[in-house]
């Protein structure tokens, strides 16, 4: 008995040692940090998900022949179209570079020289955080990797690149705690939901070594967009994962798309749930190109007939856009300028702006900056949804989710240059019958897939949606402005599943301008096209309420940084004369 006693704790001696050495030579191999090493054997410990390796020259910068001390690094670069997307990682509290000290650098994947073969100044340069930075290079000829560097520091090593045709790029952890992650590549007909069981997520840093992610479940996938259970682990280490982990989408029996898409969280805690009463009643989301020189009018005329909250999905700019957006901050706005370099991606966009507005907006609306909510019946806007919004229906306990507003499509009407007083008061002569809707929606009112095809978005079963009277509220939408500003609708459309206008696709779509082909040539007669009744409505309004009664200037022509309000007619009674005095509220 002793001796099968003695065998029994010698076998597991043997056991032990033998398990420890395994174990110390996965860690050793496998680049796993001290904490999860700890994760493995103690449940108390929070996780590090950790799992790429560093090279011994990820630290240095190419600087003729001698590495330097790192200042920045690469993080991702992203290969569209006609430009190049590189995300820099700066080290805490360094200063970062500026556009002018930047340069885009072309080197050539067959010679290790460290000599660029090209260098370009950069397009854009644009400080996302503290200590990260996004830079849009012009495309490079092919076969060259394209980097970053600065005259003083030299050239720092690329990182990891991608195309744009396949690649998961944004990510973000709803208020229920799953996970919607924003994908191109998989090429999912629009409206329809597809089969998730044919898809996992997957989170961690390198997802070609399956056995170091985590999976999780797809819970719905339609169009661009994945809905994934988060798992607990990555939940309960928000703080730590949230700058470092990134999500991607596995087809199963297939491949993993490639990912820059890190992981964000719409609130501090992850698990807030919506507030009683959200601090705006109106919101407004638009994905904008090159709007500077009418951000200020959209703006300040929604302000002015009730809109609270302001969400720019900045799609490329390369004018003033920031700049008359901090201008309209700083002037009492609460606008906020996200950045959006993905391109046709509008759906996408919409969706990402559903989610982040659903804490704070009540209603938002998602129309173009080309496109103006006019109110006839004189009300203010969150009056008109109210009235809309308390109709007593026929249909049960169903709300109110999204109210559709029809859009009247205006011409140049009769003008060659862009209208000194805006476009509200500019443009006069449009077409008799509107063309399409848009839509101001209930966040938490959408179906979890966040399925929209830009005019309106697909509702939970408990909601449904409503037309407005054109009476009520209609859409002004300046489509066809002067040759000068519409040619610009020929660079690229920002619509997922709409063909760009040089494309010889659906040429005779409502989309498209009628009679004008796939070229940005000006027609002779343009300025009088698209001219089929005079409508003088908005501009009458804007005149008689927004336009300051000792000069005539509207809100958006002044130079000052005073938030805008209507202009009224008090009158006062005095010991002597009855005078009036004008008021800006």
């Amino acid at each position: 008995m002793r001796f099968r006693s003695r065998n029994y704790i010698n076998s597991w001696g043997r056991f032990f040692w033998f398990a420890a050495f395994i174990v110390s030579t996965f860690v050793l191999f496998n680049g796993f940090s001290y904490s999860n090493f700890r994760f493995l054997f103690g449940a108390r410990f929070e996780p590090v998900l950790k799992f790429a390796r560093k090279t011994p020259t990820a630290n240095a910068i190419v600087s003729g022949e001698h590495p330097v001390t790192q200042i920045l690094s690469v993080r991702e670069t992203v290969l569209l179209p006609d430009q190049v997307i590189l995300f820099l990682k700066y080290p805490r509290s360094a200063r970062l570079f500026t556009k002018e000290e930047l340069e885009c650098v072309y080197l050539s994947v067959h010679n290790p020289s460290p000599v660029p073969w090209l260098k370009q100044s950069p397009a854009r340069v644009d400080t996302e955080q503290l200590s990260e930075q996004i830079v849009r290079c012009p495309s490079g000829p092919r076969g060259l990797l394209i980097t970053v560097g600065s005259k003083l520091n030299g050239v720092f090593p690329a990182g990891p690149t991608h195309h744009w045709d396949s690649l998961a790029y944004e990510a973000l952890v709803d208020n229920d705690n799953t996970t919607v992650v924003f994908v191109k590549g998989l090429n999912l007909r629009p409206e329809r939901v597809f089969n998730a069981s044919r898809f996992e997520c997957v989170y961690g840093e390198d997802f070609s070594r399956l056995k170091l992610v985590l999976r999780s479940e797809v819970l719905s996938i339609a169009q661009e967009i994945v809905r994934c259970r988060t798992p607990l682990i990555v939940l309960n280490s928000k703080k730590k994962v949230n700058s470092s982990v990134k999500v991607s989408v596995r087809i199963k029996g297939g491949g993993t798309l490639p990912s820059i898409a890190r992981l964000g969280f719409l609130s501090d805690s992850g698990r807030d749930p919506l507030p009683t009463r959200k601090p705006h009643e109106t919101c407004i989301c638009t994905m904008a190109r090159n709007q500077a020189r009418f951000l200020k009018e959209w703006v300040m005329y929604h302000a002015l007939i009730g809109v609270q909250r302001w969400y720019i999905y900045d799609n490329n700019s390369d004018d003033d856009t920031d700049q008359v957006i901090e201008s309209l901050f700083n002037a009492g706005y609460n606008i906020s300028r996200h950045i959006w370099p993905w391109v046709k991606t509008q759906e996408g966009g919409f969706s990402h702006c559903a989610l982040r507005a659903k804490g704070s907006c009540e209603w938002i609306g998602f129309i173009d900056v080309d496109e103006f909510l006019h109110l006839p019946s004189g009300l203010f806007l969150h009056d008109v949804i109210s009235n809309l919004t308390s109709i007593t229906t026929n249909f049960g306990n169903i709300s109110i989710g999204e109210i559709r507003v029809s859009c009247y499509s205006f011409g140049p009407s009769g003008l060659k240059r862009i209208p000194k007083q805006g476009v509200t008061v500019g443009y006069t002569c449009r077409l008799v019958v509107p063309e399409r809707h848009k839509s101001i929606v209930k966040p938490e009112a959408l179906n979890s897939t966040l399925i929209n095809i830009v005019h309106h978005f697909h509702l939970r079963d408990d909601f449904r949606f409503i037309d407005v009277d054109r009476r009520m509220m209609v859409v002004n939408h300046y489509k066809y402005q002067v040759w000068e500003v519409f040619k610009q609708k020929f660079y690229r459309r920002v619509a997922t599943y709409v063909a760009d206008w040089k494309d010889e696709q659906n040429v005779g779509s409502k989309d498209r301008a009628p009679g004008l082909g796939t070229r940005a040539v000006e027609p002779v007669d343009w300025s009088s096209r698209f001219c089929e009744v005079t409508d003088t409505g908005l501009k009458d309004r804007v005149l008689q309420n927004f336009a300051n009664p000792k000069n005539s200037l509207l809100p958006w022509q002044t130079t000052s940084n005073k938030k805008a309000g209507p202009w009224f007619v008090e009158e006062k009674n005095t010991s002597k004369v009855q005078e009036k005095e004008y008021r800006l509220l």
